[in-house]
């Protein structure tokens, strides 16, 4: 599959609107003091570096994901959209709004918490190489003899810092430590029962919940609320269960493809990153789009097959 559209992001204005932060992925502008912009361009990263090119309409699947999850999972945490229509944004020229259609969030302002939790639910990944080192997962003892790819007894709790370069794996007592106790624990309950509500409804798509990251942030009454992004490509990974075995790499519906292709080259994980062959780029592309149609019933907002 070959898709045309790519958007950057970037641009330090969207018309009246100020740019006041740039993620590896979302763009964020000031909309008034209790609003934001999220807007979720096609970058991509891979071990904390941002590639130089992106993957097209990744970010409108990026957007349509976390609205519909957003959407499925209110009655177990309240979440900061307020709107995803471009018609909402203020001062917005005709072009602009079908440049940014399906890529905007307005979202109620927050101060998220400096913990991202990780919620694990197969050991793969950094847990994996850990665990091969000390039979441990982020400090946590596991049961020897598990496999690679194999499900954990439990899916587990595992925060990490948030930093600009390379996030970092902390214990459960150091989050706590971070965040205070009453963040901590409604953070941790309101994780495990976000994985699980993913978990069960991605198995009757037949898809393998492997693991995630959520996002919270307090409202200025105290209230935590889910933040950011929930249960996508990006955020989680996501393995079709009728290719599912124990013991090796899965095929996969997210950006694994990118992760594995990067560990066949002699490169240090630090930026500059390497240049992409077109082809894994389509393949990302057409991947992130399959895995939408899955999950949401439809392919994103703008994007014309």
């Amino acid at each position: 599959m070959k898709t045309e559209s790519l958007y950057l992001g970037g641009a330090q204005q969207i018309g009246a609107l100020s740019r006041i932060n740039k993620g590896k992925v979302r763009d964020i502008y000031q909309l008034d003091e209790e609003r934001l912009l999220f807007v979720t361009s096609d970058r991509v990263s891979a071990f904390d570096v941002v590639m130089n090119q992106g993957v097209p309409d990744k970010g409108r699947v990026l957007t349509a994901i976390t609205a519909w999850w957003f959407e499925q999972t209110k009655d177990l945490c309240p979440n900061h959209i307020l709107s995803t229509k471009v018609e909402d944004i203020p001062g917005l020229d005709p072009e602009s709004q079908e440049t940014l259609r399906g890529r905007v969030l307005i979202v109620r302002k927050t101060i998220p918490t400096v913990v991202e939790w990780v919620v694990r639910g197969y050991i793969a990944g950094s847990g994996w190489k850990e665990y091969k080192k000390q039979q441990t997962v982020c400090g946590i003892p596991l049961p020897a003899g598990l496999e690679f790819c194999q499900r954990l007894p439990q899916p587990l709790l595992t925060p990490t810092t948030k930093d600009d370069l390379h996030d970092e794996a902390i214990s459960l007592e150091r989050a706590r430590e971070l965040v205070g106790p009453k963040v901590f624990d409604r953070a941790h309950s309101v994780s495990l029962a976000l994985f699980a509500r993913g978990t069960e409804t991605l198995k009757r798509l037949d898809i393998r919940l492997a693991d995630t990251k959520f996002e919270f942030g307090c409202l200025p009454s105290g209230e935590l609320i889910l933040i950011d992004e929930a249960l996508t490509p990006d955020s989680s990974r996501f393995w079709p269960s009728d290719d599912y075995e124990v013991g090796r790499n899965q095929k996969s519906y997210d950006k694994q493809i990118l992760r594995d292709y990067l560990e066949t080259l002699d490169w240090n994980k630090e930026a500059p990153a390497p240049q992409l062959p077109g082809e894994l780029i389509d393949r990302i592309s057409g991947r992130y789009l399959e895995i939408c149609e899955k999950i949401t019933g439809a392919p994103p907002e703008g994007v014309k097959l």
